[in-house]
């Protein structure tokens, strides 16, 4: 248990503790009641666990505390975070005056989910059938993943410069041409290994 992964662990147990204030101030907001230090908490512990990520990985290269458990732990703290501010932010209102702008649509939190189930099972398909995944993250996963930030930092900001429609459809768009370019990979590494192949007679 190095330092790193203490860190990471931390990260993991905000999760919930973000979800707990998003929810509550989203009820209070339909209560007519907006109580805004639940929203701060939110804000302020989304932040720190976002913040925490960079500095985990910092120790573990400058202290040299890389591990098996920090390779497991550190992705599922990502995902942990970013799918859990997409659903939580689905599902409750952060908006009292404009609704649209402080929840995001439905078809959001399904294609972030669809797509990371979808690599996921690929992932374990590939394992099973090579022996061997290479993961080779790329650009369009990139800017999915920061654009996802964006648009839940867009709703807890509450920020009007752009509606936020266009902010995730933008999110959207990468995080679907970004599916497609992981899943062109693995059918790829399937043919490398000759399984994405017809049987020859």
């Amino acid at each position: 248990m190095t330092t790193a992964n203490k860190i990471t662990i931390v990260r993991i147990v905000m999760i919930p503790a973000f979800v707990t204030m998003a929810i509550y101030y989203g009820e209070s907001i339909q209560r007519g009641q907006p109580l805004e230090w639940q929203r701060f908490a939110a804000i302020a512990i989304f932040i720190l666990a976002a913040v925490s990520d960079g500095l985990d990985g910092y120790v573990a290269r400058r202290y040299n505390q890389r591990s098996t458990l920090g390779i497991i732990l550190d992705p599922v703290a990502d995902k942990g975070l970013l799918l859990s501010g997409i659903i939580t932010l689905s599902l409750t209102s952060w908006s009292e005056v404009e609704p649209a702008s402080g929840k995001f649509s439905v078809w959001f939190p399904v294609l972030v989910i669809s797509r990371d189930a979808i690599l996921l099972v690929g992932t374990v398909i590939l394992y099973l059938l090579n022996g061997k995944v290479q993961i080779k993250p790329h650009w369009t996963g990139k800017i999915a993943t920061v654009l996802q930030m964006i648009a839940i930092g867009w709703v807890m900001l509450q920020l009007r410069i752009i509606p936020l429609l266009y902010v995730v459809l933008a999110a959207g768009a990468f995080t679907l041409i970004s599916g497609i370019v992981y899943v062109a990979d693995g059918v790829r590494q399937l043919q490398d290994e000759g399984h994405a192949h017809p049987a020859k007679s």
